[in-house]
């Protein structure tokens, strides 16, 4: 899944159903994208760069971390 404002929040809701999730920057996937910004291209993007050993991945955010980083973000 592309990280983006509700990628945290969304991966661990997929966690929850056992799902395996893992985050990456979408730079890292804007090379694959082969034609318009769509979900299917997007997720024909993703699918590629998930299979390459070398690829990294960010770690889901828990609500406690991201509360935090907001808070920095805004000043709070």
């Amino acid at each position: 899944m592309e990280v983006c404002g509700s990628a945290h929040h969304w991966g661990r809701e997929l966690r929850k159903l056992g799902h395996d999730v893992r985050l990456m920057p979408a730079a890292y996937v804007k090379p694959y994208v082969k034609r318009g910004k769509t979900d299917a291209a997007d997720a024909e993007a993703i699918r590629e760069p998930v299979r390459c050993s070398t690829m990294r991945f960010f770690e889901i955010k828990s609500e406690d971390q991201q509360l935090f980083w907001q808070s920095i973000a805004h000043g709070i």
